[in-house]
């Protein structure tokens, strides 16, 4: 997978991304297609996926853009085999989407914690399933790699359904890369802390919120600057940190990594 001396480092590569509309998904994949690959992108919210595909395009790079419901196995089948009518193959996979939410622990409902597992457990597993036979057939290798987070690794006291969601992908990456390793598949997967998206930005309000109702006097941003101000680094995270991490496991310079999960939250954890 080394590409030439002079071309591009993810030159003639096919990747898909899902989640890949907004935030850290298009982070990634406007990254990657800036080395050189070609970019299948999806997302539940097809039109923010076909505003990232037009990006990628008018910056000269390919891209195509799909529906695709995480949670549905036809949906996750029919997308592969979409990215394979397009492109012919896939040789790596960002499994990015996911949902958040936040409620103090006596109080999360059942439906918040079977769609946290829903999208961000499920999701991942139907996803690597139908990347993982793909990439078996092709017979060349290829490299999956999961977004999960540092709240997988610490949970947090208003995110008992989202961090054990995010352990489980922790857990699935773990597994999933003994199983496709005789097939030369390397799987992965991303810890991202506090980064500046709308998904953050709606978790601070939300904390801020439930704190608020336990009796503090929280204002909008105080939630993120009591977070910035934990970070050994200074600066909670912008999107195209993750997005360097994902290029590097996308690339050949990674070919002997596999079972990983790298925090990337300037040191906001460091286990």
């Amino acid at each position: 997978m080394t590409a030439e001396r002079g071309s591009l480092p993810l030159q003639g590569k096919i990747v898909l991304v899902t989640g890949g509309g907004s935030g850290i998904g298009r982070s990634i994949a406007t990254r990657l297609a800036r080395d050189g690959a070609a970019l299948a992108v999806a997302d539940v919210v097809e039109p923010s996926a076909r505003e990232c595909a037009g990006e990628i395009e008018a910056a000269g790079g390919r891209a195509i853009a799909m529906h695709v419901d995480v949670t549905s196995k036809e949906s996750v089948f029919a997308m592969v085999a979409a990215v394979v009518e397009a492109f012919g193959r896939i040789d790596i996979a960002v499994n990015n989407a996911g949902v958040g939410h936040n409620s103090a622990f006596l109080e999360i409902a059942e439906e918040d914690w079977d769609r946290m597992f829903a999208v961000n457990a499920k999701g991942v597993f139907l996803s690597m399933q139908a990347e993982g036979l793909q990439m078996k057939d092709q017979g060349s290798g290829g490299k999956i790699i999961n977004i999960a987070s540092i709240a997988g690794r610490h949970g947090p006291a208003y995110q008992a359904h989202y961090g054990a969601s995010k352990a489980a992908v922790i857990n699935l990456t773990q597994s999933t890369a003994k199983a496709l390793a005789p097939y030369g598949i390397t799987v992965n997967a991303i810890n991202p802390g506090i980064v500046d998206t709308p998904m953050w930005r709606r978790t601070d309000g939300e904390i801020r919120d439930i704190r608020n109702r336990e009796g503090e006097n929280l204002e909008s941003g105080d939630v993120t600057e009591e977070m910035r101000s934990q970070i050994p680094l200074g600066r909670i995270s912008r999107p195209d940190d993750v997005a360097s991490l994902a290029f590097y496991l996308a690339s050949a310079d990674s070919d002997y990594v596999t079972g990983q999960a790298f925090n990337v939250c300037g040191g906001l954890i460091m286990d």
